[in-house]
């Protein structure tokens, strides 16, 4: 508030003046006080169960901890020896051949899938709930198990290559394929993208297709030339959240093969918590959570850096005209 604010008739009180700042003072600090109160349980949970173990971890990386004594102050020698550690490199190569076989897998699945049910026909909630459901279950320990079962040697899965004169096969037990059923496990588990997809598809303007269907265009052009365009906001954030969970996938690895067959599917997160609460090397898995980190942040930042070249945004578009 200035003078030139304050109407003529209240210049001559100036203790009327200050009383009514006073009171927006007063106002304006007794806002954010009720948010912050509002949010303080939250707020403690994340600085106590979070933000504090985050700065524990960061300071036990440094130091060689077993949980059976005092931790030890090293320097950077755990991170020297995580650059020799033969089984950290595995563990990172296979993490990476599940991130770019899984996520563009369970994306494109989740898309093509929105798509068919972006149609109005009757029943279509009941068809959208079915599909739905198992990703409300998909990170469940039943289902790893019952996928393990799918897939073991006397499972579903070769009882239906026998029905096609194919020799029934340890798809778990061997080397050459365990990975991949861990691929389509996450595949299966597409509903939360699908979601996403078919709510990114309601806010495409039909118009747009129909204006294309007058000028010819054919059904795989619109697709190219409209839904992508404009869905491609959509698809990087369901990108970005894809790799973030994959690299982090613990469970599926963890039940269904366990690291093998030899260490063929043990992912970087399955390979931490065995250095952690396996050889309780906490010091060490510590230093291997903040690579983890700093790996999913170069991951993000090259998508985000990327998706100027190929993210379409409305409002991108309406500042140039």
């Amino acid at each position: 508030m200035n003078a030139q604010t304050i109407p003529a008739a209240d210049k001559a009180q100036p203790g009327k003046n200050m009383k009514a700042v006073a009171k927006t003072l007063k106002g304006r600090w007794n806002a954010p006080l009720a948010g912050y109160l509002f949010i303080a349980p939250w707020l403690l949970g994340f600085l106590i169960l979070q933000l504090w173990p985050i700065i524990q971890s960061f300071y036990l990386s440094f130091t060689e901890f077993s949980l059976l004594e005092p931790a030890r102050w090293i320097g950077l020698k755990n991170y020297q020896d995580i650059s020799q550690d033969r089984l950290f490199f595995n563990s990172l190569k296979v993490t990476f051949l599940y991130v770019i076989t899984s996520v563009p897998l369970k994306l494109l699945a989740a898309l093509l899938v929105a798509m068919l049910l972006n149609r109005n026909i009757r029943g279509i909630s009941f068809y959208r709930t079915i599909i739905y459901l198992p990703s409300l279950i998909g990170g469940s320990l039943a289902v790893a198990v019952l996928w393990r079962n799918i897939f073991g040697l006397n499972g579903f899965i070769n009882h239906l290559v026998i029905l096609v004169g194919i020799a029934p096969k340890n798809w778990i037990g061997t080397p050459s394929t365990a990975l991949g059923t861990l691929v389509l496990l996450t595949a299966w588990q597409f509903g939360s993208s699908m979601i996403i997809f078919l709510a990114g598809l309601k806010q495409i303007p039909g118009e747009l297709y129909e204006a294309a269907s007058v000028d010819g265009a054919t059904p795989f052009r619109k697709f190219i030339r409209i839904t992508l365009p404009m869905l491609s906001p959509v698809i990087l954030f369901n990108l970005i959240m894809g790799i973030i969970n994959a690299f982090q996938m613990f469970t599926s690895a963890f039940v269904v093969t366990n690291g093998g067959p030899v260490n063929s599917t043990e992912m970087f997160a399955l390979y931490l918590y065995n250095k952690a609460f396996g050889s309780l090397q906490m010091g060490y898995a510590s230093a291997l959570a903040w690579i983890l980190l700093v790996i999913i942040g170069i991951a993000t930042a090259i998508n985000f850096i990327a998706s100027k070249y190929w993210v379409f945004y409305e409002t991108e578009t309406e500042g140039r005209k």
